[in-house]
């Protein structure tokens, strides 16, 4: 019935719960939650990454300059099809939105946090 998310290793959709979606980088990042099962202690999920599309659009008509610009690639979007049909997830509130963003916040500040420590590591190795 939801041959993508088949393709990703899911073969119990039943189970999905809902999922979020953020990007780094050069790629989306997408996380699968699944419902909780008796005797677990989390709930389990699933991260999948996936490269980001490159296209030059042209910037300006006459000039005829292009950019380079980055978009979701089509298997996500049909991937993302499968799981709003599932979870059907709801409008967000504003308070919903800005919870999501100061999450999303911190957790780029940990991202971040983290690679500038190993950068500063391989630094050390280097004396």
């Amino acid at each position: 019935m939801h041959p993508n998310l088949k393709q990703l290793g899911i073969p119990d959709t039943s189970l999905i719960s809902r999922y979020s979606l953020r990007q780094e980088a050069q790629v989306d990042v997408l996380k699968i939650y699944f419902h909780k099962q008796k005797g677990e202690l989390f709930a389990k999920s699933l991260k999948f990454k996936f490269p980001r599309q490159r296209k030059n659009v042209r910037v300006h008509n006459q000039s005829g300059q292009y950019k380079e610009t980055t978009e979701i690639s089509p298997s996500l979007t049909q991937i993302m099809t499968e799981l709003n049909q599932i979870t059907k997830p709801q409008e967000l509130s504003s308070d919903d939105v800005k919870h999501k963003i100061l999450t999303d916040l911190r957790h780029l500040e940990k991202v971040v946090v983290g690679k500038i420590a190993e950068i500063e590591a391989d630094l050390e190795k280097l004396k």
